[in-house]
Order: structure tokens, then C-alpha cells, then sequence
């Protein structure tokens, strides 16, 4: 299609990769991409093109992808044309339109490939961008069953994100079709994809904030980040404000300012947070703070899921819906929940490492590891056939203990110091409050806190069978070797 369309794809497949790992390594992002020959017909050479060439879909599969988007163009009818006095405005509408209908048409053979082939991953096409003679679009393919195992919001539109992910890949789309745009222009001994992967996913907040947003307001979520900066009297910003349109009838009112007050003035909202607690809330419309108020009972007819948005900590906020986490943010950097581990993927994982473990000890573990990951501080729970070695190896690095069996009970107590806790796959404790070492490993995360890395780096380095259970203190949770 171009010269430089391997050096492209390898970039665009470096960066979903940095931006999808940072949300959830179990997304494992795809990328390649279709181009169609605008003037060859569907069964000519090089009507179709993969890049990669050797990629497991083959250039027949998407042979009819023109005709089926034609045959959209066909149904829409009347109803789907919109006409321009200015000709050059309208041609680029016609344009345009006929783009989306082939990305369109490029999902739906997607979807049915996918489904024939068994594959578990869920498909996404960037907007075609014409580029010497072809159409060309850029292929995002995710994990199927985790994209889909996040909270969406109801309601989804065209082209308005439903959760956090979906945004991501929306402002991931968004940056290769500009990319591509660009491919002729730009220098190509330069990578074409090189933002910062925590921008994008800043613009991927602020996108889902003004999905939320009632009619769609701008800078919600640039003023949540302004309010939960500040402290007031030496507090940090702690508090619920509920995001709904003015008089909305499942909003029970409380208290009633004369004069709202614009979200711009973060420290006056910073103030008037101090009045919620509880159920009540500051009420929001994105736009301004207009008192205080309550969500009628779940039982009440007039009772509707409203976007909630909860101050739990100095730089830190979170979104929900319907009781369930959309987005976290700490430090302007937004993040997925971090929940309870999977059950299944841990017990995956523990019969990985430790094949001969009993069905007992292993649903043991898990109890200590979902108590584990209750810890909102972080720590690191170690599982480790040479647990009692390692204490005595670490003894200058450790609080070693008393060998004795490790209740979640206990083990909330001891998580309250730094360091990780030793155990063996029987449950027995030997150490607590342990500084992990290690060597070095490629497979280190600079984006990633000490705790993750000296743990990665540990895992690594272990001479015995080892699973580590990782509690980030902004939420993350890892099992380590994942």
C-alpha cells in the first residue's frame, strides 16, 4: 500500500500495547491492518491488502467488505443522506459517509470471522483513511471475555464511549486515523505513534466524563481533578457529588443554593464538600453546584441509576454507576477498578505453580488472597515452596516469625507494615514485613511502583515455585508469573 506500512503497524502495535497494558494486561491488544483498492474490483490482485502479509486472516476474507457496505448504504434510504448547498461540502460528506459504512461492513466480517474461527477477541476498526490508492484502516483486536467483563453504561451511541475501555480504544482510533493521515508527510525515521500513553488515557477520561455529563457539558473531568487537589482546614477532599440534570425527579433536594456555583471554582467546591456525608450529596450538572440532595430509594418509581462521583482521597477520585466503579483516578491518571482477583484465574495460575497442591489448600490460599487484596495500602503476599528458606536467607530483611498457620484474620493484621508475606503453599507463615530482592529482568514496568517491581524481579529470580499476590496502593492487582 506504502512504503512505510510495516514500520506503521509495528508502531501502532508497540503503542496499544503500552496503552492497553496500563489498564489491563489481560486485554492483550492486536493490531494490523486492511487496505482496500479503491479502483480494483473485489476479485482482482491486491484488491485487498494485510499487513502483516502472513497474518492468520487471509485477504478472501474481506473481499466482500465494499459490496456489504454498499448494501448498508442501500438500506439507510432517504433518511440517511444529508444534502450541502455547497458541493465541495457535500461531496465531503458523501465521503465521509461512505468511510463509516466500510468501517462498519469491516466490524460485521470481522465479528463473523471470529465466531467461526472460535477466537476469543472482540474487533475495532479506526476510520479509513485514503492513502495512495487504497482505503486503509487500522484493526484493534482485545480479549473478548475481559473487554466485556467491565461495567457499561446504557444507552450506547454512536461513537460515545460506555466505559473506560471503550474510550481508550476510541482515542486510540483517533490517533492512528490522524497518524495515517500524516504518513505521507511525516518523517518516517521517527516512530508515527509516540504520545504519552497516560495522555491518551486522560483524553480517554475526559471523554467518558463528558459521556456522563448531562447534555453533554465540557470539563467535568479536569474539575474533579481540581477539587480533589485541594484540602480545606489541612483535609484532604473527601466527599460524593451526584452528576444529574437540574430538578431531576429522583434527586430528593436538601439544601438549595440561591446561586449555583460554576465547577470552575474548585475551592469553593472543595468547601461545600465538606456538607456531604452519607447519602446526601452535592448535586451536579456538570455545569454548576446547585445544593445538596438525595437519591430516592431504589423501590421508588421515579428511582434512576445517576453517575456518582466519590472524593476518596488527596488526588483521587472515582466515577460510578448503578454501584458499579466506571473509572479511577489518581494523580490525573485514570485507571479500571482493580477488584477482588478471579477466582478461576488464580486457582489457573496456583495449579500452574504448584501442580501436585490439594483442591483444600488451594481454596485456602484463595481465601488469604482475596483478604489480601483488601488491603488499602498494598502489600504482597508470597507463596513459596522455599518460604522457610527465604526467611532465613532474608534475615536482616524480615521479621521472621514463629512458623504457624496464616489466617485471613492475621494476615490483615500483618499487612499493615511494608514488606511481603511469606508462606508456604500449605499456609504456613515464616516471615513477615520482608524486602524482596531479585535480579533485574527485561520484563520490568517503569510505569509501575517499587512494590510491583521488586516483587517481578523477585518471582524472577526465585529458585523454588513462587506466586506472588500483588496489591498496588493505587488499586492494581497482580498475580505474579501472571
Amino acid at each position: 500500500m506504502w512504503e512505510h506500512q510495516s514500520l506503521f503497524r509495528v508502531s501502532a502495535q508497540l503503542f496499544a500495547e503500552g496503552v492497553f497494558n496500563l489498564l489491563d494486561r489481560s486485554l492483550r491488544p492486536e493490531v494490523f491492518l486492511l487496505g482496500f483498492a479503491a479502483g480494483r474490483e473485489a476479485e482482482a490482485p491486491q484488491a485487498v491488502v494485510l499487513e502483516p502479509a502472513s497474518h492468520r486472516y487471509s485477504p478472501a476474507d474481506f473481499r466482500h467488505v465494499k459490496n456489504r457496505a454498499a448494501t448498508l448504504e442501500a438500506n439507510a434510504g432517504p433518511q440517511g443522506s444529508v444534502y450541502h448547498l455547497h458541493p465541495n461540502d457535500h461531496d465531503r460528506s458523501e465521503k465521509q459517509h461512505w468511510y463509516e459504512l466500510v468501517c462498519q461492513a469491516t466490524e460485521s466480517t470481522l465479528n463473523e470471522l471470529t465466531a467461526t474461527l472460535g477466537e476469543n477477541r472482540r474487533s475495532f476498526c479506526s476510520a479509513p483513511v485514503n492513502l495512495q490508492g487504497y482505503l486503509v484502516t487500522v484493526v484493534l483486536q482485545l480479549a473478548a471475555d475481559c473487554y466485556e467483563g467491565y461495567y457499561s453504561l446504557p444507552k450506547p451511541g454512536n461513537g460515545r464511549p460506555i466505559n473506560l475501555p471503550h474510550a481508550a480504544v476510541l482515542e486510540f482510533m483517533h490517533d492512528c486515523s490522524r497518524a495515517l493521515r500524516e504518513a505521507d508527510t511525516a518523517d518516517n525515521d521517527q516512530p508515527v505513534l509516540d504520545r504519552d500513553y497516560n495522555e491518551l488515557l486522560r483524553s480517554a477520561g475526559r471523554r467518558l466524563m463528558l459521556r456522563v455529563a448531562p447534555a453533554g457539558t465540557h470539563g467535568l473531568y479536569d474539575a474533579c481533578n481540581g477539587v480533589a487537589a485541594l484540602r480545606h482546614e489541612g483535609d484532604e477532599a473527601i466527599g460524593t457529588m451526584l452528576v444529574s440534570r437540574r430538578l431531576h425527579p429522583a434527586v430528593v433536594p436538601v439544601l438549595t443554593l440561591e446561586t449555583p456555583v460554576p465547577m470552575r471554582d474548585h475551592r469553593s467546591i472543595r468547601k461545600l464538600l465538606e456538607l456531604s456525608e452519607g447519602h446526601t450529596a452535592l448535586i451536579s450538572d456538570a455545569s454548576h453546584v446547585f445544593g445538596l440532595g438525595q437519591l430516592v430509594p431504589q423501590s421508588d418509581s421515579q428511582f434512576e441509576p445517576l453517575v456518582t462521583v466519590h472524593f476518596t482521597n488527596h488526588y483521587s477520585w472515582e466515577v460510578s454507576h448503578a454501584g458499579h466503579v466506571l473509572m479511577r483516578v489518581v494523580s490525573n491518571t485514570p485507571r479500571l477498578p482493580q477488584g477482588q482477583v478471579a477466582a478461576d484465574n488464580f486457582a489457573r495460575v496456583i495449579r500452574i505453580v504448584f501442580p501436585e497442591l490439594s483442591v483444600d489448600s488451594s481454596d485456602y490460599l484463595w481465601d488469604l488472597a482475596q483478604k489480601a487484596t483488601t488491603q488499602p495500602n498494598g502489600t504482597i503476599l508470597v507463596i513459596s515452596a522455599g518460604a522457610a528458606h527465604e526467611a532465613q536467607r532474608l534475615t536482616r530483611q524480615c521479621f521472621r516469625v514463629v512458623p504457624r498457620i496464616m489466617t485471613p484474620t492475621v494476615l490483615r493484621l500483618v499487612t499493615n507494615i511494608d514488606g511481603a508475606v511469606l508462606i508456604e503453599p500449605n499456609g504456613i507463615c515464616h516471615a513477615i514485613g520482608a524486602i524482596l530482592d531479585g535480579l533485574a529482568t527485561a520484563k520490568g514496568d517503569s510505569s509501575r511502583g517499587s512494590r510491583y517491581n521488586s516483587a517481578l524481579r523477585y518471582v524472577n529470580s526465585s529458585k523454588y515455585p513462587v506466586l506472588a499476590v500483588v496489591v498496588s496502593e493505587d488499586g492494581w492487582i497482580d498475580l505474579l508469573p501472571s
